[in-house]
């Protein structure tokens, strides 16, 4: 923890010394003399990381270097913020404050020296460590390779004959409302056998409606309620808004004349049941739920007639199988290292979750005999004990991971157990915490991208959703791995995690060295006993269920958290926009929830900022903040029709211009009114682009061109979604008259999306000629007309497509029109009569999902599906879904 801590501090001071010079005023050199001091001790922590599970006074040393180092970081933040006000005061209050000033300049100056003379300290004894412990080692290693991300399936081992069972008692018996119980102890493989039924394709034939919902220890009956209705596609807008209560009858309504499987995972205690069981109607129909739990007496209670099935253990032949293809995928355990590998599959006591654990430290180095038996005698003082003491299996996991994963790793303490984390914020959150760095021209989004790739690798964290392209949409991390990460935070005085009321720890100061604050229950009472944390770097609160902030409580955070650099309340719903956080100058992501219908232009003097989130219930949101103004600005998201300014003088549009923004990533969503040539011109970086508005405006020409023309210069932007919302009036009265020509889109964009467009299938030939394009999504309404002639040599790259509503009644498509296509997914096509049959020559297609078709077009998916399983090269890869099934 100490490297990480070390290397965000250098940062730090670099960017002070390079960016803001004039805030150091008076203590220029002894900051430039820090920062030589701690690049020095850098190199001895690079040098020291296989010594310190060795060494005693290794570790002390690092110890020592961790404290000063935070010590450090206090003081100069402290200094900073206190000159940014001062130096926002007028000339009247400055004078007021000068002597205030001048006197906590001196008090820095001096804490400065103090802390050179700790820095020397520890380098002189440095010095004879490592003359003593070096041993000649090079501290000197090139960076990991970078890969494209992918995701393997995890494999299952020993279930099959459980796995029957289970089907056996979800298929047969009583058509009466049955709960079945898999009971066992954690990371034993509950979920994993549960999973395995459930995607089994019996099940799925024989329950057409089927969903799944995790619980865990802390839930929400509505977020369940929510999530089983989500899993079943029977979300609304309206439903976010209604009770448990009401939400539990719309449940119960809708399950009544159903067949159903319902899987109910990590269920913790008997109320927990007792709070869900209103919602599934104990009907004749043959309806099943299936239940996960540690706990002998939860099962009993749920269901008091019938035996839970107690999950085994693997034998010692299944923990090698289950090892063997951890480690070598499909390939064969060299004979050198058999006999070690059955002495460490042995020793993990048949337990699941362990094997997966040493597995992943298998391959963290060469596979040798000397390393597999360095892990063979770990595992052995870890687990032959007790297997119940898997705990400290991942503590050896999480000791042998790289610095720069360890504290990602720890990271996933900050959200709540069983909280399914979307990819896109925990990368945003890594950057802006500083665990990421710079590795020559990759950005650092794609960096933290593979640290996650690398830690789902070392199975350490699940993959909950993939995106159309295969990437990681949305990821979790198991209970025990989650417990561990929150201890491991705890003992590095990395995060504090805040459960319950406030009141019990109101009497008790937030600890000077715990750097992030995580109030995960009891928000309210939380900020009600006034917490004070001068140290916190980051406050987060994912509260269970939105939350309405009093007026008088917006003021808490300038005065609570001074120096806080990651912010993230986007479950509380504040009253005004807290205009009081612009004095938090070292905020560097900010994620807030409101009726805010300004973003005022007061936030640009927050110029460390990097990621703004604000999610309003305005339908309009005017963005006054200068962007132009904030050099480490990349990622803006905003809920509404956001008006996006551009730079507040005319300059030139070439690379001398100061306001272009190369680090500018984000913009999502703005009007088209926005997409004007001073804007898109000065974000050449821009990876995202959303534009919601009248979109007619963006492709009307003015002369000989239009403000989509702008879009053609955009380089590196990969996503684009163009959302026609022309309210009050129906998107078909201001539909757009036909799409840009190929090349005035941007040359690399592989996503795209359109919605109430209500253009003629003849324009769709335009996208076809997108060079680059992969995934084309079509909502609701983005083409009209009755047929679709795709022509030949287009989409010669898609590999994903989306159709949703839509008045199409015919489709010709064949592997001459999409040679690549991977899956299809239709969604409310109330007029197609046929799936084409083409289909069936793209070699590449894997999956097509049908969500309520017509009776014929589902009929002929069935064919295509029946001829691409009895070709003459069976494909089982091939899966087909058709919702409701019975059409």
């Amino acid at each position: 923890m100490a490297d990480a801590v070390v290397e965000f501090l250098l940062l730090n001071l670099k960017q002070l010394l390079l960016y803001h010079v004039d805030l150091l005023s008076g203590v220029k050199d002894e900051v430039e003399s820090l920062h030589r001091e701690l690049s020095l001790m850098k190199a001895f922590l690079k040098d020291s990381r296989e010594k310190r599970s060795e060494y005693e006074y290794v570790r002390e040393l690092v110890s020592q270097i961790t404290i000063v180092a935070y010590e450090a970081e206090d003081i100069i933040d402290t200094f900073v913020t206190n000159a940014a006000m001062q130096k926002a005061r007028s000339t009247v209050r400055r004078a007021f404050h000068v002597f205030d000033h001048s006197s906590k300049l001196r008090n820095v100056a001096k804490e400065i020296e103090s802390i050179k003379v700790k820095v020397k300290e520890i380098y002189d004894k440095k010095m004879f460590g490592i003359q003593s412990l070096h041993g000649g080692e090079s501290s000197h290693r090139s960076p990991p390779q970078k890969r494209v991300p992918m995701v393997e399936e995890e494999n299952v081992v020993g279930f099959d004959d459980e796995a029957r069972k289970i089907s056996s008692r979800l298929t047969n018996g009583s058509e009466e409302l049955e709960i079945i119980s898999i009971v066992g102890m954690g990371g034993l493989g509950k979920t994993t056998l549960a999973k395995k039924v459930y995607t089994d394709s019996s099940i799925e034939f024989h329950f057409y409606n089927r969903a799944w919902i995790y619980v865990s220890q802390l839930y929400s009956r509505k977020e369940v309620f929510l999530g089983i209705l989500d899993s079943l596609s029977l979300i609304t807008d309206e439903m976010y808004k209604m009770n448990d209560e009401k939400l539990a009858g719309e449940l119960f309504s809708h399950l009544r004349s159903k067949r159903y499987l319902v899987v109910i995972d990590d269920v913790w205690t008997m109320e927990a049941w007792d709070d869900l069981q209103m919602a599934f109607p104990k009907t004749a129909t043959g309806s099943r739920i299936l239940l996960t739990t540690r706990n002998t007496e939860v099962a009993l209670h749920a269901n008091p007639e019938g035996l839970p099935h107690h999950l085994r253990f693997l034998t010692h032949e299944e923990s090698w199988e289950l090892l063997s293809k951890k480690v070598f995928r499909k390939g064969i355990c060299p004979l050198e290292l058999e006999d070690i590998g059955l002495q460490i599959a042995k020793k993990c006591y048949g337990l699941p979750l362990a094997i997966v654990v040493v597995s992943g430290l298998l391959l963290k180095k060469e596979k040798t005999r000397d390393w597999w038996k360095k892990i063979a005698n770990d595992v052995s003082s870890y687990v032959a004990r007790d297997p119940k003491q898997c705990m400290d299996v991942l503590a050896l996991s999480y000791k042998h991971l790289p610095d720069h994963l360890k504290v990602c790793f720890i990271y996933f303490g900050v959200f709540p157990e069983d909280f399914e984390i979307p990819v896109w914020k925990l990368l945003r959150l890594w950057t802006s915490e500083g665990f990421v760095q710079k590795m020559g021209q990759e950005c650092l989004e794609d960096t933290a991208e593979e640290y996650l790739e690398d830690l789902v690798d070392r199975n350490l964290v699940l993959v909950a959703k993939k995106r159309a392209s295969g990437r990681i949409k949305t990821c979790r991390i198991h209970d025990m791995l989650r417990d561990l990460s929150v201890k491991m935070g705890s003992e590095e005085k990395f995060l504090e995690v805040f459960k319950e009321s406030a009141q019990n720890h109101s009497l008790s100061p937030i600890s000077k060295y715990h750097r992030r604050l995580c109030v995960h229950s009891h928000f309210l009472d939380f900020i009600t006993s006034r917490p004070f944390g001068p140290n916190v770097r980051s406050f987060l609160c994912f509260a269970s269920e939105e939350m309405e902030l009093l007026r008088e409580h917006t003021s808490f955070l300038h005065e609570a958290f001074r120096l806080v650099r990651v912010l993230d309340l986007k479950y509380i719903n504040f009253p005004r926009f807290p205009t009081e956080i612009v004095q938090l100058v070292h905020l560097r992501y900010i994620a807030l929830s409101g009726n805010f219908r300004v973003l005022p232009a007061s936030i640009s003097k927050l110029w460390n900022l990097e990621t703004l989130i604000v999610g309003t219930k305005s339908r309009e949101l005017d963005i006054q903040v200068d962007i132009w103004k904030m050099s480490q600005f990349k990622h803006l998201y905003t809920s509404g029709l956001s008006c996006l300014r551009g730079p507040p003088a005319k300059t030139r549009k070439d690379n001398a211009d100061p306001f272009v923004r190369r680090n500018i990533q984000t913009i999502s969503t703005v009007l088209p009114d926005c997409c004007k040539e001073n804007i898109l011109a000065r974000t050449p970086g821009l990876r995202k682009l959303g534009i919601r508005g009248k979109l007619a405006t963006l492709v009307a020409t003015n002369g000989d061109s239009s403000l989509f023309d702008n879009l053609a210069k955009l380089d590196n932007l990969e996503t684009l979604k163009l959302l026609n919302d022309t309210f009050p009036l129906p998107p078909s009265q201001c539909q757009i008259p036909g799409l840009p020509q190929s090349y005035k889109f941007p040359p690399n964009l592989k996503k795209l999306t359109l919605s109430d467009t209500f253009l003629d299938w003849s324009h769709i030939s335009t996208l076809g000629m997108l060079p680059n394009l992969e995934v084309l999504k079509l909502k609701d309404y983005a083409f009209k007309g009755t047929q679709w002639e795709p022509l030949d040599g287009g989409f010669r790259l898609l590999r994903v497509l989306h159709i949703g509503r839509t008045n199409l009644e015919h489709w010709n498509a064949s592997g001459h029109h999409f040679p690549r296509l991977q899956q299809v997914f239709l969604k409310h096509c109330s007029s197609l009569n046929e799936i084409p049959f083409g289909l069936v020559e793209v070699s590449s297609l894997q999956n097509i999902e049908l969500f309520w078709p017509t009776p014929a077009a589902a009929a002929s998916a069935r064919i295509i599906q029946q001829e691409k399983q009895e070709g003459d090269i069976k494909d089982n890869v091939f899966k087909l879904v058709i919702y409701p099934p019975d059409i």
